[in-house]
């Protein structure tokens, strides 16, 4: 994976020192959605307009680049959360795809509920790219019904686990699939 770090840059003229919400995300080279969710979090400082919309410091930005996140500096040991795998995200199925021609995981966690390209679809393009269970994947979904976790498992997922769950179920889950 390619690492992009970032010691002491300085933004040219140019470049405004505050980033609105998009700008942001692409600057970070995720989904909005995503620093949504990591400023919420507390992990990317945000700062409001009296309008309430957000407004992100390049600098902040920055340090977080190289502290953790996608293509941050590369973390010592297998980072999710603080159990030391390291995580990629992507919003689509296109996006997630095009991580993989990047680099191969070790394992792949797919959500049912995708926009534009459901994870039953998502799953099958990975195998049809990779092979059946080349690449572990866990399947998850807020619509918890009985057939889904067989239904993952016949169609080649290693795992399912239905939402809302705690993430140290995940992250128990990954370690089986992933063993030190």
């Amino acid at each position: 994976m390619a690492r992009r770090e970032f010691p002491g840059r300085r933004a040219p003229a140019s470049e405004p020192d505050w980033l609105t919400l998009g700008q942001a995300a692409k600057y970070l080279g995720v989904a909005q959605s995503t620093i949504r969710k990591w400023s919420d979090q507390g992990r990317v400082p945000a700062f409001y307009t009296p309008g309430g919309h957000r407004r992100y410091r390049r600098g902040d930005l920055d340090n977080f680049l190289n502290r953790s996140g996608p293509g941050g500096a590369v973390q010592q040991g297998p980072l999710v959360e603080m159990e030391g795998y390291g995580v990629r995200e992507a919003g689509s199925a296109e996006e997630g795809l095009a991580v993989l021609e990047e680099v191969s995981p070790d394992l792949i966690l797919l959500d049912v509920m995708m926009p534009e390209v459901d994870g039953w679809e998502m799953l099958r393009r990975v195998q049809e790219r990779h092979g059946v269970g080349a690449i572990p994947v866990v399947m998850f979904s807020g619509k918890v019904e009985e057939q889904n976790a067989a239904e993952a498992t016949a169609r080649g997922a290693q795992g399912f686990l239905g939402k809302p769950f705690d993430p140290q179920q995940l992250i128990e889950h990954a370690k089986q699939l992933l063993p030190a």
